[in-house]
This record gives C-alpha cells, sequence and structure tokens, in this order.
C-alpha cells in the first residue's frame, strides 16, 4: 500500500473524501460522527427549551462538537506533511485511537450534562462528577497532544514539499496550540469558573462565543489558544509568495510572537476582570 498521491501544488486544495480518509481514517471518521451529532443537537436544541447559565442546554455541546470537527478536520488536512507512511505505524494508530477515544469520551459527558441539565464543567454537586472532572480534564489535555505530535512530525519531514515558511508555520502554530491551551486551560479549570468578577452569565454575552462583555472570560485566552494553528499557518501560507525565504520566516516568527502576546493579553485581562470586548446597549 502506498501513499495517497497528492502533486505537490494540490496540497492545500482539491481532495476527494476517499483521499482525505486515506489519509486519517481514525479522525475522519470521528469528525464524520460529529457531523451527524451535530445535527442531532440542533434538533434537540429546536425542541428543548431548558436553559442553563441563561443558555439553552444544548449550547455547549453544538460548540464543542463544532469545535472538535474544525480540530480533527485540520489535523486530517495537515497529515499530507506527516512524513510518509507515518499514519500506517502501529504506534501511530494506537496514538490515534487514544485520541479518537478521548474526543468521544468528552462529547458524551457533554452531552449526558445536558441531556440531565447540569453543568459539565465546574461541576462537584456528587461524587461522580466530583471524579469525571478532572479525568475528562485529562482527556481533553491527551486530544490536545495531537497537535503537539503533529507538529514534531511536520518538523521532522525533509521532503514535505512545503516552502520553508509555510513548514515552519505549521510546526510553530500546532506546538503553540498545545502549550497555550494546556497552560490556559489548566489554568481555567484550576479556578472553578471562567468568569472572573463575581458575576453569573446573563445572556448577553458575544453573538456565538458567549463570551462576557461586563467582566473577565478566560474563554477567550482559551478560544485563542487553540486556533494558533490556524491562525499562524495561514499567515506562512500568505506570506510564502515573498522572493526571499528569510523574508517569509521572518514574517512567520514577528506574527508567531504577536499572537503569542494577543494570547497572553487577553488571559491577563481576564484576570483582571475586563471584557475582551465591552458589553455596548443597542
Amino acid at each position: 500500500m502506498t501513499d495517497p498521491a497528492i502533486p505537490q501544488d494540490k496540497r492545500w486544495t482539491g481532495f476527494s473524501p476517499a483521499r482525505i480518509y486515506a489519509l486519517e481514517p481514525v479522525f475522519s471518521a470521528i469528525a464524520l460522527f460529529l457531523v451527524a451529532l451535530m445535527i442531532q443537537t440542533l434538533a434537540a436544541m429546536a425542541l428543548d427549551d431548558r436553559t442553563l447559565l441563561a443558555e439553552n442546554v444544548w449550547s455547549k455541546p453544538l460548540k464543542f462538537q463544532f469545535a472538535l470537527i474544525i480540530y480533527l478536520a485540520t489535523l486530517v488536512w495537515f497529515a499530507t506533511w506527516l512524513p510518509p507512511g507515518t499514519t500506517r505505524k502501529p504506534l501511530y494508530r494506537i496514538f490515534s485511537l487514544i485520541v479518537g477515544f478521548c474526543v468521544l469520551a468528552e462529547m458524551l459527558w457533554i452531552s449526558g450534562a445536558a441531556m440531565f441539565g447540569i453543568q459539565s464543567h465546574f461541576n462537584y454537586s456528587n461524587p461522580f462528577m466530583a471524579t469525571i472532572y478532572p479525568v475528562m480534564g485529562f482527556f481533553a489535555a491527551t486530544l490536545t497532544s495531537a497537535s503537539l505530535v503533529y507538529g514534531i512530525l511536520i518538523a521532522r519531514n525533509r521532503d514535505s514539499g512545503l516552502k520553508p515558511a509555510v513548514q515552519f508555520a505549521l510546526v510553530i502554530g500546532l506546538v503553540l496550540t498545545f502549550f497555550l491551551t494546556a497552560f490556559v486551560a489548566g489554568f481555567l479549570s484550576s479556578q472553578g469558573t471562567h468568569l472572573i468578577g463575581g458575576a453569573l452569565p446573563d445572556g448577553e454575552g458575544f453573538p456565538v462565543m458567549g463570551w462576557s462583555r461586563q467582566q473577565g472570560d478566560l474563554r477567550v485566552a482559551h478560544f485563542l489558544s487553540t486556533h494558533a494553528m490556524h491562525a499562524i499557518p495561514l499567515c506562512g501560507l500568505l506570506v510564502s509568495g515573498l522572493k526571499k525565504n528569510r523574508d517569509a520566516l521572518l514574517m512567520v516568527a514577528g506574527f508567531s510572537v504577536a499572537y503569542l502576546v494577543l494570547v497572553v493579553f487577553s488571559f491577563v485581562q481576564a484576570l483582571n476582570g475586563q471584557p475582551f470586548i465591552a458589553f455596548v446597549k443597542v
């Protein structure tokens, strides 16, 4: 069996479903499963008007499903630039199955909590929930570790066919995603709440994201951390057309530093009880 043949100039676009599945079958299958699950969650949201913390009880599962679909789909795409044969190796297969299990366990926990109308995160109301919460935290860290593994493997691939700036951006984005997310999520978990300032959510947060516009919200830094794997590679792609590789690499490095500063700024801002985007009455 050989690796899927993907011309070097077509590796950012033009994937067929069969080729995508061949690149990373475990992550592809789970992403498709989550798409089907999202449809059911939308139906549940339409039929169930219960609320929790000023939001529909199914809002959190829906957000996590969408986020995990994006995460897994990105890894499937980036699997193109892993060293040839990586995804067929037994050790990698075991790792991908562990990551897939953690994704499914997270969704079972969050969706189950929604079904019972209770909080999944920061819930210490009974011994079971108090015990399961740190376990789910470990699962979350494990599934996020796939970004670090991918970053290391792509860095080691000397025959990726990528321009230096793009490969550098992929590596930096993936590695930063793991370390920033691990730090911010770990701190957030230890606080027992994502809000800094004392007030409960009022349902008037930032549209879609739900970030508070009245107090500090650590979810902003968490969001930015998890999307370093998208923002920085995009920068690499945009500057890859520069004539000098050195200039493109410097642009990626500069953008990466700026992105890191943004994450730190949003984190410190939340700790000071200040909203990322202030509340404005319309």
